[in-house]
């Protein structure tokens, strides 16, 4: 088990589609730039935003070069959900600590055109189980807001256990926002955890 970056992670889903979670490259700025545009308000009320702090976000290759960086040092895997070869969102892994924790938070967000076929919930099993399974991470933690039933569904489906409500966890789209607190353990997906085999697997044998 060992971290690497670049690195991809593809998966056949049951309907055929090809999933593949990636880094950015150069010639992927104008179809991401597109899709963030087209998403802006769609995504506006789920997005993190940083108190006080009104600057704009970087541009896509300094955002990129940002984002390799981190990813390199070991402390963000900063995937794009690409699907059948188009970019339709992101998932990505990340405040990874190593040492006594070995543990990370899950993120996501997905184009609203591309949402209703299960492609979050593919991603996140897919992120979960290359951080649990092949880097050698321990644990990795998912927080959702109390309102936001889409990705309340996708943890669902899942199984993710809960572990309660962290109160102002986030800075939400202009203020401190409660989230509820999922998390999975390396265990978990081993024998005799509730998902031996990984989260993927689980929802084959489900699908099946």
């Amino acid at each position: 088990m060992s971290w690497a970056w670049p690195t991809r992670v593809r998966h056949e889903l049951p309907d055929g589609r090809r999933l593949t979670l990636r880094g950015l490259t150069r010639g992927d700025r104008a179809e991401w730039e597109d899709l963030r545009q087209r998403n802006a308000a769609w995504l506006r009320p789920w997005e993190s935003t940083a108190p006080e702090d009104r600057s704009r976000s970087l541009p896509f290759h300094p955002m990129r070069r940002v984002l390799d960086r981190g990813a390199r040092d070991g402390l963000l895997l900063p995937f794009v959900i690409d699907v059948d070869g188009r970019i339709v969102g992101q998932m990505q892994l990340f405040d990874v600590l190593w040492g006594a924790r070995r543990s990370g938070w899950a993120g996501y967000w997905l184009d609203r055109g591309a949402t209703g076929r299960g492609t979050a919930t593919w991603a996140l099993a897919a992120l979960v189980d290359h951080a649990l399974l092949e880097v050698g991470l321990h644990r990795v933690e998912v927080a959702v807001r109390p309102e936001n039933t889409a990705s309340l569904a996708v943890v669902a489906r899942l199984g993710l256990p809960e572990e309660g409500l962290q109160r102002g966890l986030m800075h939400v789209d202009g203020r401190w926002a409660d989230h509820r607190s999922f998390a999975v353990l390396l265990g978990d997906l081993r024998p005799g955890g509730y998902a031996p085999g990984g989260l993927v697997a689980r929802l084959h044998g489900r699908a099946g």
